[in-house]
């Protein structure tokens, strides 16, 4: 008899009445879609992936940069704020939406069709994203190729490129202790070669006109691009392998700039002001957004990305443990790149001899000013400069892949029968529409153009898609419903912490952000700089577009529905038929009523009880079933 129930352990025998087309052998069947689909072919993948997309360029340029201009460790006190409030439940969100129903940003709307608009408002705004991010990447390979000389190029003035300003700043004191006449008003070779060389911004006269292409830069673009595709040529199958390198190579490095720039003289000067807040830069509605913002740009949270990479896991990846390894490890990063940053500007500053806050004014450029200074101060400066910009090269890619596959894996999720065959085409062509897009960046005002698409495309128009994103979950679909789906895919509910952040603290807050950014809007500027008033137009509209997505998505939605306005509306808010987790043997309770060939959950429950076993996660599904009924006879009575 033992034998005889082990047999039956080691091979369950389905029920007729829970036989499915594939069950049945129907070998006609055009695809396995979620087979086809593909999966990480290790937990480590996703976490690494997760972790290179989220610790990326933004950590080494973007972060300090807001430090530096908000008040330096004043700006750490609303960062860790919104981390808590909004970066890490919405991470988490974003993660189990992504893996319980293993769908990119488009088809994932299948829990409430009404809000698809907001998964083409994440594609907009990760597509004008990767277009300006690829540039970024394109100028660091600009360098890494620069650094492949025995002396650095911007080592030294005396350049054609170089101006009557230019002042080699490295040992500014003469010997006489006295500072030279007018250092203040000098440039170091370093910038010039950033603004003048390789942007050579002097060739346009505004963002009007843009002036000729830089072939240099277009090639490196081109080159941006044919790594980005071969890399993303396979889908996470590729990709998860290259993070293996690309995550973990960049701390290394930054350990290693970290040490060399604390043991500079002058260096506590800088790292006095990244840590002392000044507290009157809190009052400043413009602190606040660009914290909630750098939340978003870091952590990813609301492009699509992490919802993407979690649709790749199995079912019962433990995504709550990879929340915090992955938004905590992002913070700590960051904070390491600070003191990176602010040991090399306060030794500048004590060579310049004047206070941190005046040292650099390169903002988007900083990682292109300051710490190529920095590297021609090391012994075998060439060598440091090259591993410093393969550093940024692996943080940018990282970032760069998640966006890409973003947006092949949400168009495909839409007509898999007609692009996952043929996903690699598809992606390729992606690649070379981006590619042209981003042409007019390789101009001599193409910095004009990105310093525009940075400050709009992923601004407030992303503080709109995430707050539908929460609300349409938490308040359309519900909250009680989505915690009964974590329980069955992770084997408990989101704790209190995680429930009132989705259902007040986030929307709330970056609700009251997202007002007082329009209260008190302020237009953008490069330097000295200042954008005309058409730009600004084109800027607004850019991220007004993203937020119209929205309301056009139910419009749609609303049409394809019969009845009344008020039955349209409630047949569209209500989840899709095969909404659900998408392979069968993750499908319980009232999930398996959507499978063909199904007519109750029940029949599934004494199935895995008397032929298959019941696991700890079939308990769940027990479990589930029986909050269900329970809420069903309450709403009876």
């Amino acid at each position: 008899m033992k034998k005889l129930q082990g047999a039956h352990l080691r091979k369950p025998i389905t029920p007729d009445l829970l036989m499915t087309p594939s069950d049945q052998g129907d070998v006609d069947l055009d695809m396995d879609l979620a087979a086809d689909r593909g999966n990480w072919t290790g937990k480590l993948d996703f976490l690494l992936s997760c972790i290179g997309y989220c610790v990326g360029l933004g950590n080494v340029w973007r972060f300090p940069y807001r430090a530096y201009t908000n008040g330096g460790g004043a700006f750490l006190v609303p960062y860790f704020l919104m981390l808590a409030i909004c970066g890490i439940p919405l991470f988490f969100l974003e993660l189990a939406l992504g893996q319980f129903s293993s769908l990119g940003p488009l088809a994932v709307w299948k829990i409430s069709p009404l809000f698809k608009g907001a998964g083409a408002a994440m594609l907009l705004i990760v597509g004008l994203v990767a277009i300006y991010y690829n540039m970024i990447i394109a100028y660091v390979l600009f360098y890494l190729f620069a650094s492949l000389t025995s002396n650095l190029p911007w080592e030294h003035c005396g350049n054609w490129w170089n101006t009557d300003l230019c002042h080699e700043h490295r040992g500014a004191q003469d010997r006489n202790g006295a500072l030279p006449l007018n250092l203040t008003s000098t440039v170091s070779p370093s910038e010039e070669y950033w603004s003048r060389y390789v942007l050579h911004i002097q060739g346009s006269q505004g963002i009007g006109s843009p002036g000729q292409i830089r072939w240099n830069l277009c090639l490196c673009l081109l080159l941006a691009w044919v790594i980005v595709f071969l890399c993303i040529l396979k889908g996470v199958k590729s990709s998860g392998k290259v993070v293996y390198f690309t995550a973990t190579f960049p701390y290394l490095i930054l350990l290693m700039l970290l040490v060399r720039g604390v043991t500079l003289p002058g260096a506590w000067k800088g790292i006095r002001f990244y840590l002392t807040p000044q507290f009157h830069h809190l009052l400043s509605s413009k602190v606040w957004i660009e914290a909630a913002l750098q939340i978003f740009y870091s952590l990813g949270v609301g492009f699509g990305g992490l919802l993407t990479f979690a649709s790749y896991n199995t079912f019962h990846q433990n995504i709550y443990r990879d929340t915090f390894i992955v938004t905590l490890g992002n913070a700590v990063t960051s904070i390491l790149a600070g003191f990176a940053i602010f040991s090399v500007l306060g030794y500048m500053s004590q060579e310049l001899g004047v206070p941190v806050d005046q040292v650099a004014k390169a903002g988007p450029g900083l990682a292109f000013v300051v710490y190529p200074q920095a590297m021609t101060m090391l012994p075998l400066s060439p060598f440091w400069s090259f591993l410093f910009f393969f550093m940024l090269l692996t943080l940018g890619l990282d970032s760069q892949f998640a966006f890409l596959e973003t947006i092949v894996t949400a168009v495909t999720d839409e007509f898999p029968y007609y692009l996952r065959p043929k996903k690699a085409v598809f992606s390729g062509l992606i690649c070379v529409a981006m590619y042209l897009m981003g042409l007019i960046l390789t101009t001599d005002g193409g910095m004009y153009w990105l310093v525009l698409l940075d400050d709009y495309s992923a601004s407030f128009g992303l503080m709109v898609v995430v707050i539908t994103t929460c609300l349409a979950v938490t308040r359309v679909y519900g909250i009680q419903r989505f915690s009964r789906d974590i329980h069955m895919m992770l084997g408990f509910k989101p704790g209190l912490y995680f429930r009132a952040c989705w259902l007040l603290l986030s929307p709330a807050t970056l609700l009251a952000l997202l007002v007082y950014s329009i209260v008190k809007y302020q237009p953008s500027e490069y330097g000295s700089y200042r954008f005309p008033a058409w730009a600004e137009l084109l800027g607004i509209l850019m991220g007004l577009l993203s937020c119209l997505m929205i309301p056009a998505g139910m419009l749609v939605a609303v049409l394809r529905e019969e009845g009344s306005l008020w039955e349209r509306l409630q047949q569209a808010s209500r989840p899709a038929m095969d909404w659900g987790p998408s392979l069968e043997e993750n499908r319980t309770g009232m999930y398996v009523a959507t499978l063909a060939g199904s007519q109750s959950p029940k029949p599934l429950m004494v199935h895995m009880r008397k032929y298959g076993g019941v696991t700890s996660f079939e308990n769940t599904a027990i479990e589930v079933d029986r909050e269900i009924a329970e809420e069903e006879e309450e709403s009876v009575m």
